[in-house]
């Protein structure tokens, strides 16, 4: 299984306020100890992506943070639970939406039998689903 807990940065949904960064949430996404070739269902919660401009999805990983089910939202951690690994920068194609529009998806993610981790991202009533993978195998 996975040798930490993994998770992607999510955005806070609070009001913006001018000249400062949207706070950054870590949704659990693979759990410790998460056997390859599984996946995890993520909560019914939509977030939004945005499509046709590149965007920068950060991952954060955890050693010690050992008991977070997938769906876990941190609002909150401290320096030591969670390391900021590689970002993944990538451009979702817009696919008939406007460049730049935010579509509402729900997230799933799955281990491969290869030691990837793969993060899809399902719009409401689409067929389409984006990928994202990174590799978790040390």
């Amino acid at each position: 299984g996975t040798a930490q807990s993994y998770y992607v940065g999510v955005e806070s949904s609070m009001p913006a306020v001018p000249g400062m960064e949207p706070p950054v949430l870590a949704l659990c996404i693979a759990p410790f100890g998460m056997e390859e070739g599984s996946a995890g269902e993520l909560p019914p919660q939509e977030f939004g992506l945005i499509v046709g401009e590149p965007v920068r999805f950060r991952f954060f990983g955890s050693s010690v943070r050992r008991h977070d089910q997938v769906g876990t939202l941190l609002d909150y951690w401290d320096e030591d639970e969670l390391q900021e690994l590689e970002g993944i920068e990538a451009t979702l194609p817009a696919e008939g939406r406007t460049p730049g529009e935010v579509v509402p998806v729900r997230l799933s993610a799955a281990v491969t039998e290869t030691g990837t981790l793969r993060l899809e991202a399902v719009p409401r009533g689409g067929a389409e689903r984006w990928k994202v993978e990174f590799e978790v195998r040390s």
